[in-house]
């Protein structure tokens, strides 16, 4: 029941076979000889794809959720014999903050659950759980699959920035309005974008547009950076360029929509492993991320050359 229920999922022996840590033709052996025993085909199989019948389908539905409980349940003990164990496979997207904050919450986890070893893929997404035998991944957008399950942990504090040369240039939009006169790196395909910017209970819907556009966070701060125009930006990712001079935060007061961070899983019944990082980094990664983002939004301090300059300027 349990080899069936893996390669239904997985519409793939080869992907079953490797998940399971086993030949492919074991594999497929043991199907054929329980479809003989049930008296009914289940699985349809062509040199170019696996798919199930009717009666597998119907089958599917029936068993997955046993078999889900009974790998809890034989998880469940072998934690209460050692603790949490196995190989834990999570997918993120290759962000800044993954980088510089996920990494540390990862490390804490893997120093108090020695019997898991951690794999992290950085990958865009989609990400296909599944077929990739992904336990759970780091998401920034909530997947469009209604069959996944989805847990919102956190959120990531987003504004608006530029070089101070191109400020020196253009000057400082002192209101929303005053963005649609600037030039504004687009998140998107296209010249212009409309950007919703909140502050208390006044929301603005202000449609700015420029000559550079691309899909690309760290793209975007690097034009940023390079003077081509404003960029909205998770405030973590930017906050050493903030510190260093080579950004600055405009219109403060004004919030962007802030980017949600979730786990997703396929399915509520998960493994130990699963279960345990999930509790351990839930409530780290929300504090870690709130911290990160009240730092950011402190001024940033003045470079020591420039206070030697100030003291020797003044009477």
């Amino acid at each position: 029941m349990a080899l069936f229920v893996e390669v239904a999922r997985r519409k793939s022996f080869s992907q079953a076979a490797a998940a399971l840590g086993m030949p492919i033709s074991s594999l497929s052996r043991r199907i054929t000889l329980f479809e003989s025993a049930v008296g009914l085909r289940l699985l349809d199989r062509t040199t170019r794809k696996l798919a199930l019948t009717s009666y597998g389908e119907a089958y599917l539905a029936q068993v997955s959720r046993l078999v889900d409980e009974a790998q809890r349940t034989f998880d469940d003990m072998m934690a209460v014999a050692k603790g949490p164990s196995g190989f834990l496979k999570i997918a993120a997207p290759p962000d800044f903050w993954v980088l510089r904050h996920l990494s540390g919450v990862i490390t804490e986890f893997s120093s108090q659950h020695e019997h898991i070893h951690v794999h992290v893929d950085l990958k865009p997404a989609p990400v296909d759980l599944v077929g990739d035998n992904y336990d759970l991944a780091v998401a920034i957008e909530e997947p469009r699959e209604t069959s996944l399950i989805v847990r919102k942990v956190a959120e990531v504090e987003n504004g608006l920035f530029g070089a101070p040369a191109y400020f020196d240039e253009r000057g400082e939009p002192a209101t929303p309005l005053d963005l649609e006169n600037h030039q504004v790196i687009v998140p998107a395909q296209g010249a212009s974008a409309v950007w919703t910017l909140s502050r208390g209970g006044e929301s603005v819907a202000i449609t700015v547009g420029g000559p550079i556009s691309c899909n690309s966070p760290s793209l975007a701060r690097r034009f940023a950076v390079a003077g081509q125009g404003i960029t909205t930006a998770n405030v973590i990712n930017v906050d050493s360029d903030v510190s260093n001079g080579r950004l600055r935060r405009v219109l403060p007061d004004w919030t962007l929509p802030a980017t949600p961070v979730y786990f997703v899983t396929t399915s509520r019944l998960l493994p130990a492993k699963s279960r345990s990082f999930i509790d351990f980094a839930t409530k780290r990664l929300a504090a870690v991320l709130a911290t990160a983002s009240r730092d950011s939004r402190r001024p940033a301090a003045t470079p020591a050359r420039t206070r030697v300059i100030e003291r020797a300027l003044s009477p």
